[in-house]
């Protein structure tokens, strides 16, 4: 039976490049000055914020002005840059490689302190008090659905209006779906210039209580049982701040869409980060096909927390194979010497010891001897046992990580299949998590390298 022939010997499947239609260039992307705004994209869990930090990084250590903005919660961003806290200026990151006259800036997302910037900047001081102090507003601005999602693109609109950065790279918020991102600022925007407030806001400017009837009508039918049991405070809460935002309803809508034509601009990268599971590529089509309807434009995909193995020409089915027949020899084998005479005819059923055989004289042979053989050969044996059973545990967990690649090789595999447009970088999975500067740019150098860690790659 013909053997297939073995891969060449400098040639490892685990560590072989993608094709060049299908390899993501990091460094021309982020190097190019044309290149304004990165935003790192994907699911929950997938590694967005240290890809959008080890972006960051990389950028400024060749060189470019970088701010990344992050809407992580975790702060995970501010321990990896050295930074004891993370707020709503950008703070300046110490310890990077500025040879080349690059700067790194990192901050987080304050929601309220955003929206409460954008009312200060849009009402005259009196109005903008008021607002600030209105229990409606505080409850919106701090929780409303949508409106993290709306504040990072206004802090974005505001970072990139100053044209103090060469690149602004964004972390995008930890969200249930990925398509949040694009959808709750429009959202938000149609909510505060939309037909609810052009309904509520009525009330407050036919005044008196025909206006409060009106109000209290129409809050009965949009709120049902909310307003019975809030009560007339409620209402008036609304109505105040409703009359207070009157002035600026059209802006949200009209910055909303501003922003969204910026992720829309030639400047602007969109990088979809996916790990190699079934939900999270699912997620990553999915967005990789709403980007290219909002004619977005999607610079790849990074497969995050990939495993790789350094023998992988040994496949799992050799691996049990090999495991089998080491656990099937303890069964059957004995130490030298005994398994012949345990199952030997002439000395089954014996009480008498084979080990003290008599001489022609009378007297047991070498008895010396045989007393001490006994003790050395359990050491060796017991020894010998363990090894094996130490190897056989271990090809039992390389043939497990042979299988785990497998699957992961079989998941990206449908992913490109659907869509081969899409160019792709691999991030092997680190032991552990990524807590400093070196970390941060190891992983960009894996992101740089354009390596595949799965097999089986074309």
């Amino acid at each position: 039976m013909s053997r297939r022939p073995e891969p060449a010997q400098d040639q490892d499947p685990v560590r072989e490049h993608l094709s060049p239609a299908r390899a993501l260039e990091i460094d021309p992307l982020i190097e190019d000055p044309a290149t304004r705004i990165v935003v790192c994209c994907g699911s929950g869990g997938v590694g967005k914020t240290t890809t959008a930090a080890a972006l960051g990084l990389r950028a400024a250590e060749r060189g470019r002005k970088v701010v990344v903005l992050t809407i992580d919660p975790a702060r995970r961003l501010a321990q990896s840059m050295g930074i004891d806290t993370l707020d709503n200026t950008p703070r300046r990151v110490k310890g990077i490689d500025d040879s080349a006259s690059g700067e790194l800036h990192a901050m987080m997302l304050d929601m309220k302190r955003t929206f409460d910037e954008i009312v200060e900047a849009h009402a005259d001081p009196e109005r903008a008090a008021a607002i600030l102090g209105n229990p409606f507003y505080q409850s919106l601005s701090a929780g409303f659905a949508g409106t993290q999602e709306y504040m990072a693109m206004e802090k974005l609109g505001q970072l990139r209006s100053r044209d103090e950065w060469d690149l602004i790279v964004v972390d995008t918020p930890p969200s249930r779906s990925a398509l949040d991102f694009l959808d709750a600022p429009k959202r938000l925007g149609s909510f505060l210039d939309g037909k609810l407030i052009r309904v509520l806001l009525a009330p407050a400017k036919v005044g008196g209580r025909a206006g409060m009837k009106f109000l209290n009508v129409g809050m009965s039918m949009m709120t049902g049982a909310l307003g019975k049991v809030l009560g007339g405070q409620l209402l008036r809460d609304v109505q105040t701040f409703v009359a207070a935002m009157d002035s600026m309803f059209g802006g949200f809508r009209t910055r909303a869409d501003a922003t969204y034509k910026l992720l829309q601009a030639p400047g602007t990268a969109f990088l979809v980060v996916a790990a190699p599971e079934r939900d999270a590529l699912r997620e990553a089509a999915y967005f990789v096909e709403r980007l290219a309807a909002e004619d977005m434009p999607l610079a790849g995909l990074v497969l995050n927390r990939v495993h790789g193995s350094g023998a992988g020409r040994l496949s799992a089915e050799r691996a049990l194979a090999a495991a089998e027949n080491l656990e099937e020899s303890r069964i059957v084998d004995q130490p030298d010497g005994k398994a012949g005479l345990r199952n030997s005819p002439d000395t089954y059923g014996s009480s008498e010891s084979p080990a003290r055989n008599v001489t022609d004289g009378g007297s047991p042979a070498t008895e010396d001897a045989g007393d001490a053989a006994p003790e050395d050969e359990p050491t060796t044996a017991d020894g010998g046992r363990s090894v094996e059973r130490l190897t056989a545990g271990l090809l039992r967990l390389h043939a497990e990580r042979m299988q785990l690649l497998e699957r992961e090789r079989r998941t990206r595999d449908r992913f490109t299949a659907l869509h081969p447009e899409v160019a792709m970088a691999e991030v092997a999975a680190l032991p552990g998590d990524v807590h400093d500067l070196a970390g941060l740019r190891d992983i960009g150098e894996r992101l740089a390298a354009g390596r595949a860690e799965l097999s089986g790659t074309p």
